[in-house]
């Protein structure tokens, strides 16, 4: 005959592994696949010299961002580019947006950056390249993505002449 003991430790450990399993669902269970689907994208029109200067910088860009697998776009494929999900999407040759006189800018590996924090992303704008570019990273993500960034723009989008503002 056995013992209480083990016939409440038999008893107990399948309620156990139920509410473990109970658990893991309630919590999203697996994580699904990343999706691989075009990321929207628009593609504003470039003059010759920037769209020679993007489809570079595009062309050198890696094949996956930090472990982020790159996506296609549905427009630009010259001028933009997305990894992961949800993306982080780079485009080249942006109309070059007002930077606040007080805006904090960071110079992260080469490259000044003001990034303007929105409620769902962090939209990083450069301000010393000859080719304006910007980075969409999603609040899930950090901006420190936009570093990995650095080489290819460093080596295919001309900075400007002068050294851009005092305070990057």
């Amino acid at each position: 005959m056995a013992s209480p003991s083990r016939i409440a430790t038999l008893a107990a450990l399948p309620l156990a592994l139920l509410a473990g399993l109970g658990v893991f669902w309630a919590l999203g269970g697996f994580p699904s696949a990343p999706s691989t689907s075009a990321v929207s994208a628009t593609a504003a029109p470039l003059d010759q010299d920037t769209a020679a200067v993007c489809r570079a910088l595009v062309a050198r860009l890696p094949t996956s961002l930090g472990g982020l697998d790159r996506r296609p776009v549905t427009a630009g494929g010259e001028q933009n580019a997305a990894f992961g999900d949800p993306p982080i999407v780079l485009s080249c040759g942006v109309p070059v947006r007002s930077i606040p006189q007080n805006a904090q800018l960071l110079a992260l590996s080469n490259v000044c950056w003001y990034p303007e924090e929105r409620s769902t992303e962090t939209v990083w704008q450069s301000v010393d390249r000859k080719v304006s570019l910007q980075v969409v990273v999603p609040k899930k993500a950090e901006g420190s993505w936009v570093v990995n960034l650095s080489a290819p723009i460093v080596a295919t989008v001309p900075q400007t002449a002068s050294p851009g503002p005092v305070h990057c």
